[in-house]
């Protein structure tokens, strides 16, 4: 039972209804033909018991959820080099439902303006003398979806609970503290505010989509509404970031292990619920809806879910970077290292990719290459006849 079998299905019945742009369609694409013979592949055959089994390419897209793992390995692999061994934070932005309907029509510009506004909020902060007094070093995350697949917007903020002065020393928070969530709440708030007036005065919102009525009525939803930026303790050192990090940066809309059966018409998956203490429940949806949500998370072609700032901005991050880790006595990281498909495999999952899976002693040898068919339909992951 996988998304992509959902997603064929419907394929099936015509896309017209769902009025897909280019992203979207080229996600759907993706996913449906995903360690299939339309992408091509290779013929191994065992060098033993001469036993032959086909192996098809990934789609590689960002989000399918079955080729995230390869990539978010990668993604920690570098990140591993930027950690400083102090311990971190890891903060949530949300922003209120009301907002949803805008962010619906105008995606790139609300949630730019949420990585702006958390990025804003956290790097005032830290350069405040009284806090921490220094640049930090922040990762932000995006996340569109609740375990229903409904819109909803938040950013997740991992930082080092310091930062690095003017003089390149490194500036510990006090044990246990980093900022004050309600004050950090009340920026960030604010600065979204401003940046969402400024979009409307310089055009960026027309007044057809926003007119003035319905923008005072909006202005005055959010400020009524109580914004919330949850903090959790401090995390480890650089492995406990590392292994929290990794549960956001590459995370899909949902996972083929929470889907549970498609059958007449309905999608049933399973769903944490937190109102409950994050107790397990089902969910059922029709086809069409159950397609519907997971479509409107689908990001923009070249949009950037994971973004840096202060110490790990692009611009300067080398050599704020040696500074931090100067102050901190911190060794050079090691280079980095390519590793093979088959290593990662060994090491993930513990598979040896290249061994023979029947006879468990030969060796799997290519024998012939699969040409990858375009514009060929996908109804099948097994051998092409």
């Amino acid at each position: 039972m996988e998304l992509a079998d959902i997603l064929r299905q419907q394929e099936k019945a015509g896309l017209e209804q769902y009025g897909l742009n280019l992203s979207q369609r080229k996600v759907w694409r993706a996913i449906t033909a995903c360690r299939t013979a339309a992408l091509g592949g290779h013929i191994e055959r065992c060098d033993q018991c001469r036993m032959t089994r086909h192996i098809y390419h990934s789609c590689r897209n960002r989000h399918c959820p079955k080729c995230q793992s390869r990539t978010k390995d990668q993604w920690l692999a570098a990140r591993q080099r930027e950690c400083l061994n102090v311990p971190y934070t890891h903060l949530v932005f949300t922003i209120p439902h009301a907002l949803n309907g805008l962010a619906a029509s105008h995606f790139r510009l609300i949630t730019d303006i949420l990585f702006s506004a958390s990025a804003e909020t956290l790097l005032a902060f830290a350069a405040n003398p009284r806090w921490l007094g220094g640049v930090p070093a922040i990762t932000l995350v995006l996340h569109t979806w609740t375990q229903t697949l409904q819109r909803h917007l938040h950013i997740h903020a991992l930082m080092p609970n310091g930062a690095l002065d003017e003089d390149g020393q490194w500036k510990q928070s006090r044990r246990g503290f980093l900022f004050p969530v309600k004050a950090l709440s009340k920026v960030f708030r604010e600065k979204f505010i401003d940046a969402l007036k400024l979009a409307r005065i310089d055009g960026r919102i027309s007044k057809e989509r926003m007119d003035d009525t319905a923008s005072k009525q909006l202005l005055l939803e959010l400020r009524q509404h109580d914004w919330v930026v949850y903090a959790k303790a401090p995390l480890g050192g650089p492995q406990q970031v590392l292994d929290y990090l990794s549960r956001y940066t590459h995370r899909v809309g949902i996972s083929n292990e929470r889907l549970l059966s498609f059958h007449d018409g309905q999608v049933r998956f399973k769903v944490r619920d937190n109102a409950h203490a994050g107790k397990k429940r089902i969910e059922q949806l029709s086809t069409n809806e159950f397609t519907r949500r997971f479509l409107q998370h689908v990001l923009p072609t070249g949009f950037k879910r994971i973004r840096h700032y202060g110490v790990l901005a692009n611009c300067h991050k080398r050599e704020k970077l040696a500074q931090c880790r100067l102050a901190l006595q911190m060794p050079q990281p090691q280079p980095a290292i390519i590793e093979s498909v088959q290593a990662f495999m060994l090491r993930v999952n513990q598979i040896d990719v290249l061994c023979c899976p029947h006879c468990g002693h030969g060796t799997m040898q290519v024998i012939d290459i699969i040409v990858a068919v375009k514009n060929r339909p996908v109804l099948t992951t097994g051998p092409p006849p």
